[in-house]
């Protein structure tokens, strides 16, 4: 039996153009500094732990702490040149002096937090200074590892704070509209909201970063060294691998139970992608398509518990609504989505008239369960604890204690059982090596945990500045006055508004960061004004800030997975864009139909998830073209006022829209049967 994913694999060439990353700065780092990071994101992974499972800290310390932990991190992994080159003397001074700030910046607040309670608003000279210090430091992080546009949307940012007569820059307050002008806030008191309170860098965001984000991070990571990722992969392929258009079915399943760990889309796409994507190629896919089909299923796992790209957390913490609960009523929209590419993927399959793989070529699924069972019982314990209502801190600690566990028993079961059945006598020599292989092993999970957090929490660092002056200077009343009053109250035009917000902002921040600002800024209106419940609301910023990750012209998910398939990267990302108009259809569902999350009576929410699944298929249908058979233009276009109906609130509407839909694809079903027979 061969393995389908060694097939072909991704070169040098392949790897994504994409902002720096941590793996790509490493190539020009001296030995010594290489042994520095490995150094500082153990400790500081073994700290999270410490915290998290044996010693709980207060809210400043922790997250002080794991500030200070996050931009020396950055500071050591990303040079000041760039990964295109060495530091060299000048980029080592520079250096220096962040590296120094780092630790300034984390840890003046961790050392003398009494003092600066007692004081509460009469700021010493001392703390001003920090806090710039450790603004700057936050801002040259995000330049680095998150990219430009995010560090220019912060910067832009302070200078509005300080923008106002009574401001440190009066003179920029003359140029700003009278709905967006304030009176302007004095250097000290900006320091004093951004870094000495909790409304700013130590806000919410990074709050969230520091202790539930980091501890499933962690636990991604344990499961990614341990061999989760391959499991997933091998498991979907035996799955739907003879099935029409297998590899891109087993992409979005994988993509699924990848992104359930990583919680990131572009990660999903390099890692499922290498295996998927060619494969796909080989079938008749074209490279665009490919690529495509990666990049949205791969945006699916950002939205698909129990992660959720940090999403889960943050909703829960801004709502108040327990944690199990945010990834319980998150699991039916994810299997609308991630089922919408599904169909996709099998109408482009079934048009191009394309098979599965042999079965020579597929790994059977009673050895990929026997070779990776162990994998299953985190999970299992992970949500035991959440539904048992354990903190997702603690419960996220465990997780990654019972990964070790199994991954011990199996290796020593191994060793100690099946090795000596094959003619391996157990001896100390291979006693010793097994248990330094597993110290490794666990050394390689804490710090690939670091290193995969830092990105996250200096986002959600930079998301804390930009948060603390929207509630200095209430810009976020403003913001859903300016979106009340060009919508004129009407809720379709002030959904496209937050969906033309949230693709502006994905232009220069992450998912997360993107999410966290537009939830500041509109949430207030969409709620109070429009009377989307808060939940709902929450939901349908989360999703609509996905779609940066797959629509032109900034798609780094589909950029990713333009570079494996050797496709251009605009003509992959329209791709990725069609697969994953999920992202747009679902969460505007979700607010004419709350009682799809909110439930209701029983007969009403199942109705809802009937209709909804009726209008998915329709949609796809249509945009493709075909269902049992080509689709004629008259159905085409007599599909779309019926998906529209669905979406209507009024029983009767949706009926007759369910009603319309389903007559249409029925009458395509007729005709395959019809043009079967003929052809028979």
């Amino acid at each position: 039996m061969s393995d389908p994913r060694t097939n072909e694999t991704a070169t040098d060439s392949d790897a994504p153009d994409l902002p720096l990353t941590a793996q790509s700065a490493d190539r020009f780092q001296p030995r010594s500094i290489l042994w520095a990071i490995t150094l500082v994101a153990i400790a500081m992974s073994l700290f999270q732990m410490y915290t998290a499972g044996i010693e709980p800290m207060g809210l400043f310390y922790q997250r002080s702490a794991h500030l200070g932990f996050i931009l020396f991190l950055a500071f050591l992994i990303f040079p000041i040149t760039g990964a295109s080159r060495p530091r060299g003397t000048i980029g080592w001074v520079v250096d220096a002096i962040f590296l120094t700030a780092a630790f300034l910046s984390g840890f003046y607040i961790f050392y003398f937090l009494d003092d600066i309670i007692d004081r509460a608003g009469w700021w010493s000279q001392t703390d001003i200074i920090v806090g710039i210090i450790a603004t700057i430091a936050v801002l040259e992080a995000s330049r680095r590892v998150v990219g430009l546009g995010m560090t220019i949307i912060g910067m832009i940012a302070i200078s509005y704070a300080l923008a106002g007569p009574r401001g440190a820059l009066p003179w920029l307050g003359e140029w700003m509209p009278g709905i967006l002008s304030h009176r302007g806030a004095s250097v000290d008191r900006l320091v004093g909201q951004l870094y000495l309170g909790q409304e700013g860098i130590f806000g919410l965001p990074l709050g969230v970063a520091a202790t539930y984000v980091f501890m499933f991070v962690l636990f991604g990571a344990f499961l990614e060294v341990t061999g989760a990722g391959k499991f997933f992969i091998d498991l979907a392929f035996a799955a739907t691998g003879r099935k029409p258009g297998g590899p891109a079915k087993a992409a979005v399943i994988a993509s699924a139970g990848m992104g359930s760990i990583s919680g990131s889309a572009i990660a999903n796409v390099v890692t499922t992608g290498a295996f998927t994507i060619p494969l796909m190629k080989k079938l008749g896919y074209k490279a665009k398509e490919a690529g495509g089909i990666e990049a949205a299923a791969s945006t699916g796992g950002q939205i698909t518990p129990p992660l959720m790209g940090a999403g889960a957390f943050l909703i829960s913490e801004y709502t108040n609504v327990p944690y199990i609960d945010i990834v319980m009523v998150s699991i039916f929209p994810a299997i609308l989505y991630l089922g919408t590419v599904y169909l996709f993927v099998h109408l482009v399959a079934m048009k191009a008239g394309m098979t599965g793989l042999s079965a020579a070529d597929l790994p059977i699924v009673r050895h990929v369960l026997a070779a990776g069972w162990q994998f299953i019982v985190p999970l299992l314990v992970l949500i035991y604890l959440l539904v048992n209502n354990i903190s997702p801190t603690r419960v996220g600690f465990w997780a990654i204690l019972s990964v070790i566990a199994v991954t011990a028993l199996r290796a020593g079961f191994t060793l100690i059982v099946l090795d000596p059945r094959s003619g391996k006598p157990v001896t100390i020599d291979r006693l010793r090596d097994a248990v330094i292989s597993g110290l490794r092993l666990i050394a390689q999970a804490l710090e690939l945990g670091a290193r995969n957090a830092v990105a996250v929490s200096v986002a959600c660092a930079v998301a804390g500045i930009i948060v603390g002056v929207v509630g200095l200077t209430g810009l976020g009343l403003k913001f859903s006055s300016m979106m009340i009053s060009l919508s004129g109250g009407n809720l379709a035009l002030a959904l496209i508004f937050v969906l033309l917000a949230s693709l502006i902002l994905g232009m220069g921040l992450p998912v997360t960061a993107a999410y966290i600002v537009l939830i500041v800024l509109v949430g207030p209106a969409l709620n109070q004004e429009f009377g989307i419940p808060l939940l709902i609301a929450h939901l349908v910023v989360f999703w609509y800030s996905q779609d940066s990750n797959v629509t032109p012209p900034i798609a780094l998910a589909g950029f990713a997975g333009a570079a494996i398939a050797g496709s251009k990267p605009m003509e992959t990302s329209i791709q990725a864009w069609k697969y994953a108009k999920g992202l747009y259809l679902i969460p505007a569902f979700m607010v004419y139909n709350p009682e799809i999350i909110m439930g209701g009576e029983t007969w009403y929410v199942i109705w809802t998830g009937i209709i909804v699944v009726i209008g998915l298929v329709g949609f796809a249908s249509a945009i493709e073209g075909y269902l049992f058979t080509w689709m004629d233009k008259l159905s085409r276009i007599l599909v779309v006022p019926g998906v529209i109906a669905i979406f209507n609130p009024d029983e009767l509407i949706e009926a007759g829209g369910a009603f319309l839909v389903l007559a249409i694809l029925g009458w395509n079903w007729i005709k395959s049967r019809q043009l079967r027979a003929q052809g028979s």
